[in-house]
């Protein structure tokens, strides 16, 4: 087997146009990943680094082994894990959770049934959206101060099982950490030996993560949501899609529930069960009811 430094010196194995649309077609077809002109150098790049380390020479043999059976199978869940952008940041587009956390604050102070939160990350990748509305949801709580205690629980769902692994450990490097303010970052993280820093167990033990192809929404048993926080997710599908997927996720929303999309994912979209959030910093929409 080669090392590293001498694989890098290699150049990218030459990928024919007929290879380029099998694959974009194979990605799409299973994941619903659109690979653009734009992205074929991304996807070459990927390609070739787990062909160096199978010794698979070509495209072709490399896509016959992802295609055959139950070995193919598994080599497709590793090919994902490399293909899915799992580049995320704490609060990232901050003013998307301080709409949440605003209306969090709105809907506790109002409900008298008692119901627990729900929230629902979509393409949560390696958690760091997921403990940001996590602790919008904890620090609404604290703002509303209500006498009784109010629930909450957090689903994270994305297609990558690495990035879901790297969720459920809760551990962060405290670069990562540069958007959390000073007193969120001691009220909800702590400094583990290793440096690294992780999330507190209140939080970790209101989550819930789990693998979700967002082709298989449909049959997705994730109902009554009150916040469904959708960003940097719809850009990997066509424009129909992404139409059909947010459809979906509206079914999903409880009366009075909150959809988060990403600013500029989506243009000329509308809902007849949904109102736009009077607030042009965002793309936010509350279901009817």
């Amino acid at each position: 087997m080669q090392s590293g430094s001498a694989w890098a010196l290699q150049p990218l194995a030459e990928m024919t146009e007929d290879e380029f649309n099998d694959w974009q077609s194979l990605l799409e077809t299973r994941s619903g990943m659109v690979v653009s002109e734009q992205r074929r150098m991304f996807l070459q790049v990927n390609l070739t680094a787990r062909m160096r380390e199978l010794g698979v020479s070509d495209y072709s043999s490399y896509y016959q082994k992802v295609t055959d059976g139950a070995c193919g199978a598994v080599e497709w869940v590793v090919l994902l894990d490399r293909l899915a952008v799992q580049e995320t940041q704490f609060f990232r587009h901050a003013a998307s959770f301080e709409v949440v956390t605003d209306f969090l604050v709105n809907k506790i102070a109002n409900d008298q049934t008692g119901k627990p939160l729900s929230l629902w990350s979509v393409g949560c990748s390696s958690g760091e959206e997921v403990w940001s509305l996590a602790i919008c949801a904890a620090e609404a709580i604290r703002t509303a101060n209500k006498n009784k205690s109010v629930e909450f629980g957090v689903i994270a769902t994305d297609i990558s099982h690495s990035a879901l692994r790297k969720g459920r450990q809760a551990k962060y490097d405290p670069k990562r950490l540069d958007r959390v303010p000073v007193e969120l970052l001691e009220r909800y993280f702590t400094m583990q030996s290793d440096g690294l820093y992780r999330v507190v167990d209140r939080l970790v033990k209101r989550s819930c993560f789990t693998r979700l192809n967002m082709l298989d929404l449909a049959h997705a048993p994730i109902f009554g949501m009150d916040v469904i926080f959708c960003q940097n997710v719809l850009i990997y599908f066509r424009r129909w899609q992404r139409r059909e997927i947010l459809n979906r996720l509206v079914a999903r929303l409880a009366p009075g529930g909150m959809l988060v999309i990403g600013v500029g994912e989506v243009a000329g979209w509308q809902h007849p069960d949904l109102e736009p959030v009077a607030d042009e910093r965002v793309l936010a929409f509350t279901r009817k009811g």
